[in-house]
């Protein structure tokens, strides 16, 4: 790959940093990547344009105060000595980008970018071409203007119609007053038996990050079908449907949930109401799916 002069990519307080990268043993130090927050996923195949899932774009958006829509300018490749972490399969490289829209972000961004991100190479050990790609990214600002951090090694996806689609979907959600919290860890449950054989119901607390009330109902009526619901509030409202795939609320539910419940939710209860409660719960899980994650943690 020709070399292309820093001072031609970067501002000054950049192009010191990427000379210092480029040109000396030490570790990279420079403010401009995912490096130094201690995030440790591992860059997943969506690099190569495969299809992220819901829950991925969703965990992505949802810790980016930065999302941002790119075309990548340049991307050089760093010496290994200026690589430390980076794993199997991939190198480093500092890539600058143009601005071409912001999907999140209060305060706005450089329309010129500089960020480090760890490419999958082919077998010959080679990067792929990059220039003149359309990127979403994750970040948060750097230290200086016109310096991003990814949130995770990544956090640079292709801006397909359909990621961009999604991710805006997504971010709407998460900005809107109504947003779901995210959930913690259980509550206690509850569970009432009715006045006929089969008649039940189950209510399950749930803790989140901001305090705010959530709950599972699961209603079962004999001949029909147990139904469940969730509520968003102290009033549990019986109306209420269950989330659907693809939105917020269900990815808080389907992403966070235990596979069962925990004794401490169940320790108030009977034996027989513990077993109710429990089934209840599992009809909530069946009803919700598998959360989907494809990306890799190490």
């Amino acid at each position: 790959m020709q070399r292309v002069s820093s001072k031609n990519l970067l501002g000054k307080s950049a192009a010191a940093c990427l000379f210092f990268a480029l040109n000396t043993a030490f570790p990279l130090v420079c403010s401009t990547g995912w490096a130094q927050n201690g995030v440790n996923a591992r860059p997943s195949a969506d690099a190569s344009g495969n299809a992220l899932a819901y829950a991925d774009l969703a965990d992505l958006a949802s810790a980016a105060p930065l999302i941002i829509n790119a075309e990548i300018s340049q991307a050089i490749s760093l010496k290994p000595e200026q690589s430390a972490g980076v794993p199997a399969g991939f190198r480093r490289a500092y890539i600058t980008a143009k601005t071409e829209g912001l999907i999140r972000g209060d305060g706005g961004v450089a329309p010129n970018l500089s960020y480090l991100y760890d490419v999958a190479v082919n077998a010959r050990g080679k990067m792929p071409k990059l220039k003149k790609q359309r990127v979403l990214l994750f970040a948060r600002a750097g230290t200086r203007p016109g310096e991003i951090q990814l949130v995770a090694p990544d956090a640079q996806i292709p801006a397909t119609p359909s990621n961009e689609s999604t991710v805006r979907s997504i971010v709407a959600e998460l900005l809107s007053a109504k947003a779901a919290p995210k959930i913690i860890g259980l509550g206690d449950a509850f569970y009432v038996a009715g006045t006929v054989e089969g008649e039940g119901e189950t209510q399950i607390f749930l803790r989140t990050d901001s305090g705010d009330p959530v709950s599972l109902s699961i209603v079962r009526r004999p001949g029909v079908e147990p139904r469940w619901a969730v509520a968003l509030g102290e009033i549990v409202d019986e109306a209420a449907a269950t989330p659907k795939p693809g939105t917020l609320l269900w990815y808080r539910l389907a992403c966070a949930l235990p596979p069962a419940l925990t004794p401490q939710s169940v320790r108030t209860l009977s034996v027989p109401d513990a077993e109710a409660a429990r089934a209840d719960y599992k009809i909530v899980l069946a009803g919700l799916g598998p959360c989907g994650r494809t990306r890799t943690v190490r």
